[in-house]
């Protein structure tokens, strides 16, 4: 029985009461509309993301790894890298991507999902977020060439080998079929995903977050740059389907 006259009564004022003096009642207790987004929980549309970290995590830590590393991709987190590539090289590569590689294009105008303010965050954000404190000399000064240029001189595939054979054969077989110290680099399903340019790059700077020495260290004296020309002419001739004879 009081339950029913307690709800009946408020039934009552409930009914009694007009919309807008229960607005106002709420309003007076501080009451939010059930609801209504706070303008600080608002969804940030795509193009307006101008923060290095959340850009980078979206589009790029999936091949180049989290921290620039430890992907499936060459990292970008490494000191030679960074030496060696331009300004305007690394700006244009995450706009355009790189043809014949997974590596696709970011610029809106190519297709791609971001626009010209957020490939320069990423571009700097990816130097000045992993450039040395202190910058490595000149690597340009060694010999060895840019990876992001053609080859000043044809590499050749003979010449190639006897460069395997003495930098890379002990990791990687005399064949480049693969150890158990690293994997194949004489497998046509990798080469067909990675172009000329990129072989040069990871033959310059290796891999040093899965211990692949940079051409600098690969023994005494280093790779040069016409070692480095024959290697590439060599993985290309690989990729062709070429023998491990050149037959």
């Amino acid at each position: 029985m009081a339950e029913t006259s307690y709800f009946g009564i408020w039934k009552f004022v409930s009914d009694s009461l007009s919309p807008i003096l229960l607005l106002s009642l709420s309003a007076f207790v501080g009451c939010d509309w059930t609801g209504k987004p706070k303008e600080e929980d608002r969804p940030v549309p795509a193009e307006r993301v101008m923060e290095f970290a959340p850009l980078y995590a979206t589009h790029c830590a999936g091949c180049h790894g989290p921290d620039g590393k430890n992907g499936p991709a060459p990292p970008h987190n490494d000191a030679i890298f960074l030496a060696i590539v331009p300004d305007e090289v690394l700006h244009r590569v995450v706009a355009e991507g790189r043809n014949g590689t997974p590596m696709p294009a970011f610029a809106k105008d190519k297709g791609g999902a971001l626009t010209e303010a957020q490939i320069e965050v990423l571009a700097k954000g990816i130097r000045s977020s992993w450039q040395p404190a202190n910058r490595l000399p000149d690597t340009q000064g060694s010999g060895l060439p840019s990876y992001w240029l053609a080859d000043a001189k044809s590499g050749d595939k003979d010449a190639g080998r006897k460069a395997f054979a003495r930098s890379c054969a002990e990791c990687h077989g005399k064949d480049g079929k693969g150890t158990k110290e690293a994997g194949a680099v004489n497998d046509r399903a990798f080469l067909a995903l990675a172009s000329d340019q990129m072989l040069r790059r990871i033959i310059i700077t290796g891999r040093p977050d899965f211990g692949m020495p940079n051409a600098l260290k690969r023994d005494h004296p280093p790779l040069t740059s016409q070692e480095i020309n024959d290697l590439v002419a060599l993985l290309a001739y690989w990729r062709l389907g070429g023998d491990t004879n050149g037959k």
